[in-house]
């Protein structure tokens, strides 16, 4: 029998050690789902611009001066003489302008790209995003960007008071981006096809290459990939077959995927997520919350009549500490829906969950990894 205690500002948990783990059971999932070809990456663009039409919301030219520098830039390049004083219209924000630009992506075709603010704009709602260059790493032109800007979030106030709900300063321009160069592709000169997956496993890895080869030695009579680690697996190309129509074949193969167990716990939004793999031996949880309240109850003491006094305030202070503690549990996790039931009858809520399975990991009977974020 083993114990282990974690103590922390929820409470204080008391576990002990008394079993064994068991085997979870795979899922299957298509090659296309779990790998992507190594020549097929996403690349990713940048540009500077400018958000027009805004309705006073936008940056104030003397706090932000490269907005200012940016407008009568794009003015002269229109032609439009720039001299003369400082224009104070709050219509016109400086922004980034991001996108992903997918492999094979043929110039004509578009793209959808995202807008965020540089200065002090309050809102991005109802502008237009003028015609903005996307470059990639290597400092070349792929893409052109304008549009509208959509925003999700939205903004109101008043005299005396202000609502916003969501973010107003960034939004999206679906399909707002023209690709105007093609990445240099090797894929049809490839002499073979290299798949690189998603969760690195090395089972998961060697099931990939058993299920390929189980297809070519049927449709090719031998063996073609080979699993070089946990994450790439090499397929080669046969001679009497065109690579598409490969590609296109193996990534719909079926594959029961491996992952390691895991559990994420992010402590400040009280999200858990538990892994199907994890498993916890039987322990005992006795878990109880300790809760403090101060209470200011400030005092005005009057100083008698007809006297030079003058009136105070009595600081006065109560604290009240309570502990509630709830009986011991025993938690057994063989799997996934038992692990879920036990941690839900303890009857505490996410934080206390989160210390209970740091406990549990301290004590030794957490079989998973525990990612704290």
């Amino acid at each position: 029998m083993r114990l282990g205690r974690i103590a922390s500002l929820f409470g204080l948990a008391l576990l002990v050690c008394l079993g064994e783990a068991a085997p979870a059971a795979a899922v299957a999932s298509r090659i296309k789902d779990i790998a992507s070809l190594q020549s097929g990456r996403d690349n990713q663009l940048i540009g500077y611009g400018l958000v027009v039409g805004l309705q006073g919301t936008g940056d104030g030219l003397r706090s932000s001066p490269f907005t200012d520098q940016s407008l009568r830039a794009m003015l002269q390049n229109l032609g439009i003489s720039t001299q003369g004083g400082q224009s104070s219209a709050r219509n016109v924000a400086a922004v980034m302008v991001t996108a992903t630009l997918p492999p094979f992506a043929s110039p004509g075709s578009r793209i959808d790209v995202s807008v965020s603010s540089l200065g002090d704009a309050t809102s991005l709602r109802g502008g237009t995003l003028v015609m903005t260059s996307l470059t990639g790493a290597d400092g070349q032109i792929y893409s052109v960007a304008q549009g509208a800007v959509v925003v999700s979030g939205f903004t109101a106030q008043g005299n005396a008071a202000s609502v916003t709900e969501g973010v107003t300063t960034a939004g999206r321009i679906p399909n707002g981006a023209i690709i105007e160069r093609q990445l240099p592709s090797r894929f049809m000169d490839a002499v073979n096809l290299v798949f690189q997956l998603r969760n690195p496993d090395f089972s998961t890895a060697v099931r990939v290459s058993d299920v390929i080869n189980a297809y070519a030695g049927k449709r090719f009579g031998g063996p073609i990939a080979q699993a070089q680690d946990s994450q790439e697996i090499v397929v080669e190309k046969p001679k009497t077959v065109e690579l598409a129509r490969l590609m296109a074949d193996i990534e719909n193969l079926i594959v029961e995927t491996d992952t390691p167990a895991k559990v994420v716990v992010n402590e400040r939004t009280g999200t858990i997520v538990i892994g199907a793999d994890v498993r916890v031996s039987k322990v005992a949880v006795s878990y109880g919350t300790l809760t403090v309240q101060v209470t200011e109850s400030p005092q005005v003491i009057q100083p008698l009549p007809f006297s030079d006094g003058t009136t105070e305030t009595q600081q006065q202070t109560d604290i009240l500490a309570s502990k509630s503690g709830g009986p011991v549990a025993i938690l057994d996790g063989p799997n996934l829906r038992t692990l879920v039931a036990g941690l839900n009858s303890i009857g505490v809520k996410p934080d206390g969950i989160i210390a209970i399975l740091q406990g549990i990991k301290s004590a030794g009977a957490l079989q998973a990894e525990l990612v704290l974020q």
